[in-house]
C-alpha cells in the first residue's frame, strides 16, 4: 500500500469562524492503483491531495506513505520525500514563465541534486515520451494549453516518482486536449505509477480504477467502473 490515512480531520479557523475541511477520512491507495476524488467545491478534495502530497498536514489522525508514519514529520523531511517519490500535475500548469521547457522540465532534478549529465538524458527521454522534445527551447508563453500541460506532466515524471497527484489535470483544456492528457495518466498508471487524481468531470473520474465521492470533509461512498452510482 503506497497510501493510509486513518482519522485524519484539518480545521482551518478565522477569529469569526471555524470551518471543518476534513473529518474523520480514512482513505487508501494500493501500490499502482489509479484513484479519482469527486465532489462539490469546498468538500475538502484539495485539503486532503495536499496532506497526500505532505504540502500540507492535518491536525488529527494519521497518515502513512508508503508503510512509514509521517503525519508529523518537519517540512525538512516531508521536503525530500515530495523530491524523491512525489510528482504534481496541476490545473494551472504552474510552468515558469522565463524557463524554458526543457528548463522547466529539469527543475525536479536540479532539486533533487541528480548529476548534470543524469539530468539531461532524463529530460530528452521524457520530452520525448510526451512528444514535446521540438518545443523543449521554447518558453511556456510560446506552447498551446494542452502543450504546457504535456510539459507540467513530464515535470511530473521526469524523476520517476511513485505517486502523482493531479488536481483538475484538464480544467484549463478543451476536450480534445484533455482527453490527450488522460490518455498519458492511463499510460503512466499501466506502467506501474500510483495516481490520485481530484477531478469534477465524471469522464476523467471513469479512467480511474475507483472514485471516491467526498461531501463536507467526508467520504460518501466509493465506486468502480460498471458499478451503479
Amino acid at each position: 500500500m503506497i497510501i493510509e490515512t486513518e482519522g485524519l480531520k484539518k480545521l482551518y479557523r478565522t477569529h469569526l469562524v471555524e470551518t471543518t475541511a476534513l473529518d474523520s477520512v480514512n482513505f487508501s491507495v494500493d501500490v499502482g492503483q489509479f484513484v479519482s476524488i469527486m465532489g462539490p467545491s469546498g468538500c475538502g478534495k484539495s485539503t486532503l491531495l495536499h496532506i497526500l502530497g505532505l504540502i500540507d498536514t492535518p491536525g488529527e489522525g494519521h497518515y502513512r506513505f508508503l508503510g512509514e508514519d509521517v503525519t508529523r514529520y518537519p517540512e525538512s523531511k516531508r521536503a525530500a520525500i515530495r523530491k524523491r517519490h512525489i510528482g504534481f500535475v496541476f490545473q494551472s500548469f504552474n510552468l515558469i514563465d522565463e524557463l524554458t521547457v526543457c528548463e522547466n522540465v529539469e527543475l525536479p532534478l536540479v532539486y533533487a541534486k541528480t548529476p548534470a549529465r543524469e539530468r539531461q538524458a532524463k529530460v530528452d527521454a521524457v520530452l520525448e515520451r510526451m512528444d514535446i522534445g521540438h518545443r523543449r527551447d521554447h518558453l511556456p508563453g510560446q506552447l498551446s494549453g494542452g502543450q504546457q500541460q504535456r510539459v507540467a506532466v513530464a515535470r511530473a515524471v521526469v524523476h520517476q516518482p511513485n505517486l502523482i497527484l493531479a488536481d483538475e489535470p484538464t480544467g484549463n483544456l478543451d476536450s480534445e486536449h484533455g482527453a490527450e492528457v488522460m490518455k498519458i495518466l492511463v499510460k503512466l498508471h499501466e506502467e506501474g505509477t500510483s495516481i490520485v487524481m481530484v477531478t469534477h468531470s465524471t469522464d476523467n473520474a471513469a479512467y480511474a480504477e475507483r472514485t471516491v465521492r467526498m461531501l463536507d470533509g467526508r467520504i460518501l461512498a466509493e465506486q468502480r467502473p460498471g458499478q451503479a452510482s
